[in-house]
């Protein structure tokens, strides 16, 4: 009788230890079967990020621009179509590669398979000029500036304090951006490679499309007008502006400057804008006038001669002293002649059918009254008194190290900053 009880007894252990035993078995059978549909997951790939599930994933080969590497590449880098992955020793063109330099992160999509082999070929992103210049035909010609462009003349060349610069002029279509959530249009590539943009409101317009939205708000240029000196984006009372980013800022200006803290340094977005660029406030004066506080007869500014006698607009700024190098301002007189905006013109990009201001010197009248130039509501290049009240469109020069994560600069693909 005893000894049929330690029998049942060692069965009882028996079958307790057979039953552990399969639900441990079952267990790893189970958790390696799911691993390989488990959502994916990331982990640190040398300085950048990779996706992945519990399936191995082998990175085979990377190159970068032609030549072996050891790590994904750091800065404006994109896969190539030559990039791809085998499963089983056999290329699988189902899987889709897809990488983002701004954080590198690379996506290996779908990835359901043990033993994934991954090759990539990295290349240089085009710069954001790069993009636009292959985009549009550049004219080697030198356009008659006394005429108005009402039709689309594509881009130009002239040359700024930086080198070449490469401007839209005309009726363009294909000078839209996107930006810091904002829509622009494209003035000119400059020198250095950076992009010259002006605001054009919360939604894209068409040429020739009035519309209030395509300003930030109105603003006087200064509240004050009574002095020679009330020209300057920043000023010395009772003397002719001499440095450039000295004195008292004008009344437009700290609404450029407040606008851009809220919506470009309260984002993140400052580095993306550059200074370097500089906006031009011309306050050379035109041959055969000089300067005075409270001149006997009217004095001529510069830009002023270039507008209306001579139709010879300059991207050059030749005193340092009026070069702002801040990070936004306003476009210049020369440059809406350079876009084609002498006379009523409703066609070109910069046409908004509201008065705006430009940063440009006019003239200042025997009584003192300073004078600005602004486009009018036909497009035209016209100037005014300091203190009226017109709209304000800021200009920002955005790095030259920037690209464009899609569009092709049309209205209904405008390009996107990166």
């Amino acid at each position: 009788m005893e000894f049929e009880v330690l029998k049942q007894s060692h069965l009882k252990r028996n079958i307790f230890i057979i039953v552990g035993i399969v639900l441990i078995i079952s267990a790893i059978v189970l958790n390696f079967t799911r691993a390989k549909y488990r959502v994916t997951e990331s982990i640190p790939l040398v300085n950048g990020t990779i996706n992945y599930s519990l399936a191995d994933l082998n990175i085979v080969a990377i190159t970068v621009d032609g030549e072996p590497s050891d790590t994904i590449p750091e800065g404006n880098y994109e896969l190539t179509e030559e990039s791809y992955c085998t499963v089983n020793g056999e290329k699988d063109n189902t899987i889709s590669l897809n990488y983002d330099s701004s954080t590198q992160t690379l996506q290996v999509i779908p990835f359901t398979t043990k033993g994934t082999k991954c090759y990539l070929d990295f290349t240089k992103k085009a710069s954001a000029g790069e993009t636009i210049l292959a985009n549009v035909t550049v004219n080697e010609e030198t356009p008659d500036f006394s005429q108005v462009a009402t039709t689309d003349e594509a881009m130009y060349a002239a040359e700024d304090n930086l080198g070449t610069s490469y401007y839209f002029r005309g009726a363009v279509t294909n000078n839209y951006v996107k930006f810091a959530g904002y829509y622009w249009r494209i003035i000119r590539i400059n020198g250095d490679g950076s992009i010259r943009i002006i605001y054009d409101g919360t939604s894209t317009h068409a040429n020739g499309e009035s519309s209030t939205d395509r300003r930030i708000q109105t603003s006087k240029y200064n509240d004050g007008m009574n002095q020679t000196y009330y020209v300057g984006y920043t000023y010395t009372k009772a003397q002719r502006p001499s440095t450039q980013n000295g004195g008292t800022a004008s009344t437009i200006k700290e609404v450029l400057d407040d606008w851009y803290t809220t919506n470009i340094t309260n984002l993140s977005l400052d580095d993306r804008v550059i200074n370097t660029a500089g906006f031009c406030n011309d306050r050379n004066m035109a041959n055969g006038y000089s300067w005075s506080i409270q001149p006997a007869s009217n004095i001529r500014y510069a830009p002023y001669e270039r507008v209306y006698t001579t139709q010879s607009p300059t991207l050059k700024c030749s005193r340092t002293n009026d070069t702002y190098t801040t990070k936004i301002g306003l476009i210049t007189a020369d440059e809406v002649i350079f876009a084609g905006g002498i006379g009523n013109n409703s066609s070109y990009y910069l046409y908004t059918g509201n008065h705006f201001w430009t940063i440009s010197p006019a003239y200042a009248t025997s009584d003192r009254t300073a004078r600005v130039f602004y486009v009018d509501s036909s497009g035209d290049i016209s100037n005014t008194l300091v203190n009226s009240t017109f709209g304000v469109r800021p200009v920002l020069n955005l790095s030259a190290d920037i690209t464009f994560s899609s569009g092709n600069g049309t209205i209904s693909n405008p390009y996107i900053v990166n």
